[in-house]
């Protein structure tokens, strides 16, 4: 019988993990003569009850482990942790919202035991619950990473999905210390059939992610999986070269040829703060990646471990 591990990252979510697990009992129980499960839950430095609960839910139900971290360190720590401590044959990775069914995982399991797929992955076909600026947003996140980078970006993945131990071994070589997990995914390739599906209102407490943090994530892809911003910056220094040599050029012969005095300091002064605007972005773009570098060669840990469902049988 094939073992599942059930990654669950969790953040400030004391009101939706009873919720949650009780919905996967139902899984469990419906999928008792094919799979048994273990669940990892991945305490991010929560700050509300969480821990607690994945305490109660560890000493009543042995399959239930848990990971609690001494600070917050991000949802792709917490999701690579969780891999880390998997043991299963199969491994999901999956919310604590509810927003991504659990039945869907049924469909999963069946289409890895056929031997076609290495992972099963969901893809929400509606964005319900978003905001207009969001949806565009998002839209134009996934046309850009998709133009920029080598690998595909699928839009409207999810978190939500089931693979191989093979893939999991793959992805865990990838030690980075900025993670963006869609993209990993993306990069160590294997068959994947995506599912598709309505996205869900969460079913308890409120989402952690805001428009900034959204688009400080966005941009950490993109620095993550493309150097083509580092083309264009480039690529838009060299158009402005040629733009300010041909000026100069058309300066000097209607100043000789055609005796136009040189004048008008206030479209020079727009020009010099357009482009000293263009600089600064330019150079900002490199600091992105060379921040990124500094981080990689610092060698600091992705996540520190404060306490597990192993230190309850030591108390």
């Amino acid at each position: 019988m094939k073992k599942i591990s059930i990654v669950v990252p969790c953040y400030n979510e004391e009101e939706s993990l009873h919720y949650f697990y009780e919905e996967m009992q139902k899984i469990v129980k419906e999928m008792s003569k094919k799979a048994k499960f273990e669940f990892i839950f991945v305490n991010d430095g929560s700050k509300d009850k969480t821990l607690n609960i994945l305490r109660e839910l560890a000493t009543k139900d042995k399959s239930v482990r848990y990971v609690s971290f001494s600070r917050n360190f991000g949802k792709e720590a917490g999701i690579y942790a969780g891999l880390k401590t998997a043991t299963g044959d199969y491994i999901a990775t999956m919310d604590a919202d509810l927003q991504d069914p659990p039945s869907l995982l049924i469909e999963m399991f069946d289409t890895l035991e056929s031997g076609e797929y290495d992972c099963c992955a969901a893809k929400q076909t509606s964005r319900n619950g978003y905001s207009p600026l969001r949806k565009f947003f998002t839209k134009c996140f996934y046309k850009i990473i998709n133009k920029l980078s080598n690998i595909e970006m699928v839009d409207g993945a999810r978190d939500f999905r089931l693979f191989t131990r093979q893939m999991l071994d793959s992805i865990l070589e990838l030690e980075e210390y900025n993670r963006y997990s869609k993209g990993i995914f993306s990069f160590v390739g294997y068959n994947t059939k995506w599912i598709e599906f309505e996205n869900q209102e969460r079913v308890a407490g409120v989402t952690k992610w805001n428009f900034w943090k959204l688009f400080v994530y966005a941009i950490e892809g993109i620095i993550s999986f493309s150097t083509s911003p580092l083309l264009i910056s480039a690529f838009i220094g060299v158009i402005f070269c040629l733009m300010a040599f041909i000026m100069v050029v058309v300066i000097v012969i209607k100043t000789l040829c055609f005796g136009d005095p040189v004048s008008g300091w206030p479209s020079l002064a727009c020009i010099i703060l357009f482009v000293a605007g263009i600089q600064l972005f330019c150079l900002g773009i490199m600091g992105l990646y060379l921040s990124k570098t500094y981080l990689e060669t610092k060698k600091r840990p992705i996540y520190i471990i404060k306490e597990t469902e192993k230190d309850l049988e030591n108390k």
